[in-house]
């Protein structure tokens, strides 16, 4: 850990050659983050060079005290977030009736390929998309949610529950298209 510590201390300097280390240390993991909140590879590209910005440019706050990964994730989480944030308005809520009356998935998820799974969150609306990611992956509690969403506590619930049900029904049609293709 000695070694990402010089190269925090250099990025703290403004030492470009050790931006460039940092960025490669951390970039395909951060992309993974950016992925679950984006809508396709493009926008989680976005998300991750906009939080890589920020990260250089508040390198300086890092006190060493803590995992500087997990200050990382922090930052691009908190990019897509904002990015939600000034695009929500956009993406308005669907009317979820059609999907009250889906059954459980009895799958089991461990047979979806990584890939499939996260094309389907990312076929969810924004809002449950982030709702689900902030909840199920990152565990932040539904009052946290709330506050970095400016949304109400029960809209968290909801949107997560909402959330919930179209995953289980795109997972019943996943299972549906590998039965067809057998």
């Amino acid at each position: 850990m000695a070694h990402l510590d010089d190269i925090i201390l250099k990025c703290q300097d403004g030492n470009s050659s050790a931006q460039t280390a940092l960025y490669h240390l951390f970039s395909a993991k951060m992309y993974g983050i950016c992925l679950r909140y984006a809508r396709d590879s493009a926008e989680a590209e976005d998300f991750m060079q906009e939080g890589f910005v920020r990260v250089f440019n508040k390198i300086c706050q890092f006190e060493f005290k803590g995992s500087f990964e997990g200050w990382i994730k922090r930052i691009m989480v908190n990019t897509a977030l904002e990015k939600f944030r000034k695009n929500d308005r956009l993406y308005p809520v669907e009317e979820m009736k059609i999907f009250e009356s889906i059954e459980y998935v009895e799958e089991t998820i461990s047979s979806i390929s990584a890939n499939d799974l996260l094309r389907i969150i990312q076929e969810l609306p924004p809002r449950y998309r982030m709702v689900f990611n902030l909840f199920a992956i990152e565990g932040y509690s539904h009052l946290e949610i709330a506050e970095m969403m400016n949304i109400s506590e029960g809209t968290s619930k909801s949107n997560l529950s909402r959330a919930r049900v179209i995953l289980q029904k795109s997972v019943k049609e996943y299972f549906g298209e590998k039965k067809k293709l057998r």
